[in-house]
C-alpha cells in the first residue's frame, strides 16, 4: 500500500467510526484526510479522466449542482459529486475519498463539486476544473463574509489564476459578469441570463445589492430587474453593460409552486423546458446548469431531459406527506432568496399556513437583521396562520407583526418538535398544505424530525 493509500484507509476508518456513533460522517473523513495529506484534493482530482466542474454562488449552488448532475448522468457520465451539500474542503475531499480506489483508480469519470464562496480560492487551484459556474453574489452572512466586494475580489483572483478554465457566468449579476471582462473577447466565457421582460419586477427592491459599477463606482441604470439586483443594466459613466448571454430564457411562464415553462435559447438550438422546480430563482439555476453542461460537451437533448426530470435538492422545494397534509420545505437564508420564495407563494391561490423557523447558528450567520429587508409585507394579508420557531422565534414573529400579520395568527414556539406539531394541528387536513420556510440549520433539524417520524419520502433519506 502506498503512503497515500494508507492515509485514505485511515480517513475511511474514522468516517465509519463516526457513523456508527451516530455523528454522521459527511465531512469528517475528508477533514481527517486533509490533515494527513493537505494535497489530497489535488491528488484525487487528478484521477478523474474527464476532469471536473465547480459551482459556487450565494444562492442556488446546491440546486444548480443537482440540475447539472441530472443532465450529465442522463448522458452516461459517472460523477464524483458532493451531493449532500458539504461544500467546504472537507466535503469535497470526502466525496473524492469515497470514490477513490486502489492503485490510482477512482469510481467516476467526472467531478462535480459545489464549493462554498470563501473556499473557492483554495479548491479551484487544486482541482483545475474544466469549467467554473459562478451563479450570483447576494448579501449573506455578513458576519462571516463581509461585503460582497470582498468575495468578488477573491473570485477575481481565482479567475485570473485559472486561464484554462471555462467561465460560466450570470450575465444578469453585475459583479459576476464583470469577472469575465478580463478574458479576450468571449474566449473561454459562457454567459447566461433572462431575456423575458414579462417576468421583470416593477422596480428594484430597497434591499437590492450591487447597485454601483465595479469599474468606476457610478450607479448602474437598470432597464429590467428580475431578482434582487439581477437584471439588464448599464453604466452611463464608463459604458460597462450587461453582456449578451449565449444561454438565455427567452420566455418564462411561472406556475407557482408547480414549476415553470421556459423557452431556452442556446448555441445548440432553442428548446422548450418544463422545469419541475418553482420560482424564477430556479430558472436562473436551470440556465447556469444548462450552460455548464453544454460547456462540458453535453448534447442539448440530454440538457432538456435532465432538467425536466431533476428532483429537488434537499430542503429546496421538497415535499412530504405528514400529519394528514402536505409539508413543503423552502429554504430561506437572505433577503434575495426570501423575497423570491414570497414571490412564488404569491402566485398560489388562497391563504397559506406557514412554519417559519429562524436560527442564528454559525452556519446561518449570527446576524439575523436580514429578515427586516425581506418583503414579508407582500404576503402578510394571505397568511392564515404562522408558527414561528427556532433560536430566534420571537424575532421572526416580531418581523411578521410589523409586516402586518395579525397577532392572533402568530404562534411562537421555539422548540421545533413542538412547533411542527402545532403547525400541523393548525393546518386543514386532506388538501391542506403547510409551507415550511427554515434557515439552513433549521432545515437540517426539520429534516431530521421528519425522518424520525417515519414520514419522509426517498428524497429525505
Amino acid at each position: 500500500m502506498t503512503l497515500l493509500g494508507a492515509k485514505l484507509a485511515a480517513a475511511r476508518a474514522a468516517g465509519a467510526v463516526s457513523r456508527r456513533a451516530g455523528r454522521g460522517g459527511t465531512s469528517l473523513p475528508g477533514k481527517l484526510l486533509l490533515r494527513l495529506e493537505p494535497q489530497a484534493v489535488a491528488a484525487l482530482g487528478a484521477r478523474l479522466p474527464r476532469g471536473s466542474a465547480v459551482i459556487s454562488a450565494t444562492n442556488g449552488k446546491t440546486t444548480s449542482a443537482a440540475m447539472a448532475a441530472a443532465i450529465l448522468e442522463h448522458g452516461g457520465r459517472t460523477l464524483v459529486h458532493n451531493r449532500a451539500g458539504a461544500n467546504m474542503a472537507g466535503g469535497v475531499a470526502g466525496a473524492l475519498l469515497e470514490a477513490a480506489g486502489r492503485g490510482g483508480a477512482i469510481a467516476g469519470d467526472t467531478g462535480l463539486f459545489e464549493v462554498d464562496e470563501f473556499w473557492l480560492d483554495r479548491l479551484v487551484p487544486q482541482l483545475h476544473p474544466r469549467a467554473l459556474l459562478l451563479g450570483n453574489l447576494f448579501r449573506d452572512q455578513l458576519d462571516r463574509f463581509g461585503e460582497l466586494e470582498t468575495i468578488a475580489d477573491r473570485w477575481a483572483q481565482v479567475v485570473a489564476a485559472a486561464p484554462g478554465t471555462t467561465l460560466v457566468l450570470n450575465a444578469d449579476d453585475p459583479l459576476i459578469a464583470d469577472l469575465g471582462r478580463s478574458r479576450t473577447g468571449t474566449d473561454g466565457v459562457v454567459y447566461f441570463g433572462i431575456e423575458d421582460p414579462a417576468v421583470a419586477l416593477s422596480g428594484m427592491a430597497h434591499a437590492a445589492d450591487s447597485k454601483h459599477c465595479r469599474r468606476c463606482g457610478a450607479p448602474y441604470r437598470y432597464d429590467l430587474v428580475f431578482l434582487g439586483h439581477l437584471g439588464h443594466y448599464h453604466c452611463d459613466a464608463c459604458g460597462a453593460t450587461r453582456p449578451a448571454p449565449q444561454v438565455s430564457a427567452q420566455r418564462v411562464v411561472l406556475d407557482g409552486l408547480r414549476g415553470a415553462q421556459v423557452t431556452m435559447a442556446t448555441p445548440a438550438g432553442t428548446v422548450e423546458v418544463r422545469l419541475p422546480l418553482p420560482g424564477l430563482y430556479n430558472v436562473y439555476n436551470m440556465l447556469g446548469a444548462a450552460a455548464l453542461a453544454l460547456s462540458l460537451g453535453a448534447p442539448i437533448d440530454d440538457v432538456v431531459a435532465g432538467l425536466q426530470t431533476v428532483s429537488p435538492a434537499f430542503g429546496r422545494a421538497e415535499s412530504v406527506r405528514l400529519g394528514g397534509c402536505d409539508l413543503l420545505m423552502l429554504l430561506v437564508k437572505n433577503p434575495a432568496g426570501a423575497n423570491e420564495v414570497l414571490r412564488t407563494l404569491a402566485l398560489e391561490d388562497g391563504d397559506h399556513d406557514v412554519l417559519a423557523v429562524l436560527n442564528d447558528n454559525t452556519a446561518d450567520g449570527r446576524d439575523i437583521s436580514w429578515v427586516w429587508d425581506a418583503d414579508f409585507e407582500t404576503l402578510a394579508g394571505r397568511l392564515r396562520r404562522v408558527t414561528c420557531s427556532g433560536t430566534r422565534a420571537a424575532e421572526m414573529a416580531l418581523r411578521l407583526k410589523y409586516a402586518g400579520v395579525p397577532e392572533d395568527r402568530l404562534v411562537v414556539q421555539p422548540d421545533l418538535d413542538r412547533a411542527l406539531d402545532a403547525a400541523l394541528a393548525g393546518t386543514p387536513p386532506g388538501p391542506g398544505r403547510l409551507i415550511a420556510i427554515p434557515t439552513y440549520t433549521a432545515m437540517l433539524e426539520l429534516r431530521r424530525l421528519i425522518v424520525a417520524r417515519g414520514a419522509a419520502g426517498s428524497s429525505f433519506g
